[in-house]
């Protein structure tokens, strides 16, 4: 064979591997962001399956570490893997990766236990998953780096992020979808896909970045791992009720924990300035575009969490409610009517991602930004009781408007680093990214509401014959707990006063209490005040990130 003939031969071959590693990295960031929000919705399913109510007393905990666990261990581990992958090979780590995501969803799917040890073991395998998870998302970006030119990273990385953000609010349809037939089938979902895609991914990918062996650096992975998860378990029982106050942000554990997480961190930068061998570079924030995109990232992700929550309680508490719906059936209806915000993502992505190729990211990452800060202000002025054709226009502009920003800025971070350090600038990006999405719903989920609510509860219960002690003893739950309520799919005043107290009134008042419309009008009032807040400062982030995605230089790549 001559020498044409033999360059030929490994162009085809190299071609066709890149299609083989996008097909096969962007499956196994489908399902880990799928995984990362299914649950969510079926939560309710789930907990009645297992025979445990979570809003009970002492059981919160078990509801916000479903919910938080997945994201908090894939936050705290995926730059350390992302290192890892540079030093050992990105395919292997990403290929181990796919065996655990399966391994732990199979366990997932047959909990043996009931009550709080049924909630122990399904969220300690949703911390197994979230591991496997974290190897995904560490290596995958880095991968397809890798592997495609620069020419065409754009096109490639947009369709594998944008599938990635698609995918958690698909896990929201599924997960409503999956949970009316069993509960265990939420899990069993990713079980032949985990199976099918560990198979494929062992036979098909193969390394072709660079690696870089060396010691590993004990004192950063620690310090960075146990900093980043002090931060965000703390803002995780910062919403949990403390010493008679609604939230435990005085709690003596949280602002510890917060200041030892804070006090590690800075441990961190500072182990990373002088190790021989660093985990992480502190240098590459030195590149302007991996800075300004990775900031950008953060501001996004912290906007984008608060948003997906408000608008699931919007949707489930008042919204569906007021229009018919059975609290019941509203957790498949919100995945549903939140649609229109995955199909701009899914439009604005590859497209934006494919144009940044040739122009660069600044201009769509940046114009991107302002069409979801529009977006946001759009959300903030229509009223509690919107009209949907509004409220779908509003989604599709925040989706395009995200997918215009996420593969370009994706595609601009990786590319800004240099070859041997992909895995770990990968990872950084995913930590801001989930870090971002915890601490939205640590810090929005109830902002606005631990003021304003108590005393609409009191008062609007009292006025329907509920004995005022019973309604200030309503009213004196947490926040979260009256918003999960109706998060959770169940009629919340039914849920929160319980059969005894509404056995003792008169039946007109319990046909108002438990009616369509009385919770939503109850705390119309006090979630508008929360909106304000949570997409008033998801605005204002918004446009700081399109500051910073402004600011990131020139269209300049590595090879």
């Amino acid at each position: 064979m001559t020498t044409t003939a033999t360059a030929a031969a490994e162009g085809a071959r190299t071609d066709r591997y890149k299609w083989v590693a996008l097909s096969n990295t962007t499956l196994g960031m489908l399902m880990a962001t799928i995984d990362g929000s299914i649950v969510i919705i079926s939560l309710p399913a789930i907990f009645r399956g297992i025979g445990l109510d979570p809003l009970a007393p002492g059981n919160i905990g078990y509801l916000l570490w479903m919910i938080m666990g997945y994201l908090l261990v894939s936050a705290v581990l995926v730059v350390a893997l992302g290192r890892l992958g540079d030093m050992f090979g990105r395919v292997r780590m990403y290929n181990v990766g796919f065996l655990i995501f399966a391994i732990a969803s199979v366990a997932l799917s047959v909990d043996p236990f009931r009550a709080g040890a049924g909630a122990l073991w399904l969220i300690g395998w949703r911390i197994v998953q979230a591991f496997g998870g974290a190897m995904l998302t560490a290596n995958s970006a880095a991968i397809l780096t890798d592997a495609f030119p620069a020419r065409q990273r754009g096109m490639a990385l947009g369709i594998n992020q944008i599938t990635a953000l698609a995918g958690q609010f698909l896990g929201l349809l599924l997960g409503g979808v999956l949970a009316v037939w069993d509960w265990r089938a939420v899990f069993w979902v990713s079980v032949p896909v985990g199976i099918a895609g560990t198979i494929w991914s062992y036979r098909s990918l193969r390394e072709t970045g660079e690696r870089h062996r060396a010691a590993v650096d004990w004192a950063g992975n620690l310090t960075f791992a146990a900093g980043t998860a002090l931060i965000l378990a703390s803002m995780t029982y910062g919403i949990q009720p403390y010493g008679g106050h609604p939230t435990g942000w005085s709690s003596p554990k949280v602002l510890g924990g917060i200041g030892l997480g804070v006090t590690l961190l800075i441990a961190f930068v500072l182990i990373e300035s002088r190790v021989a061998h660093p985990m992480f570079r502190l240098a590459l924030f030195k590149v302007r575009a991996f800075a300004a995109g990775n900031l950008a990232a953060l501001l996004v992700a912290i906007a984008r969490g608060g948003m997906q929550f408000m608008l699931i309680i919007w949707l489930q508490g008042i919204w569906l409610p007021l229009h018919g719906y059975r609290f019941e059936d509203t957790p498949l209806w919100a995945g549903i009517f939140m649609l229109p915000l995955t199909f701009g993502f899914l439009v604005a992505g590859p497209i934006s991602g494919y144009l940044s190729d040739r122009f660069g990211a600044r201009l769509f990452s940046t114009l991107g930004l302002l069409l979801v800060a529009a977006a946001f202000l759009g959300l903030l002025l229509i009223p509690i009781d919107f009209p949907y054709p509004l409220f779908a226009v509003l989604l599709v502009v925040s989706g395009l408007g995200q997918g215009m920003f996420s593969a370009p800025n994706t595609s601009a971070i990786m590319s800004s680093v240099p070859p041997g350090q992909r895995g770990v600038a990968s990872g950084m990006r995913a930590t801001f990214q989930n870090a971002g999405t915890s601490l939205s719903i640590g810090v929005f989920m109830v902002a606005g509401l631990a003021r304003a609510l108590p005393g609409t509860l009191t008062s609007g219960l009292s006025a329907q014959g509920v004995p005022h002690d019973v309604a200030a003893g309503v009213a004196a739950l947490p926040p979260v707990s009256t918003l999960f309520a109706a998060f959770l799919g169940s009629n919340p005043v039914e849920h929160l006063l319980g059969h005894d107290v509404l056995a003792a009134l008169p039946p007109g008042n319990v046909a108002t209490l438990t009616g369509h419309e009385f919770f939503p009008n109850l705390i119309a009032q006090p979630f508008h005040d929360g909106l304000v807040v949570v997409f008033g400062a998801a605005t204002v982030m918004t446009l700081l990130a399109a500051a910073a995605s402004a600011s990131r230089g020139r269209h300049v790549r590595q090879r």
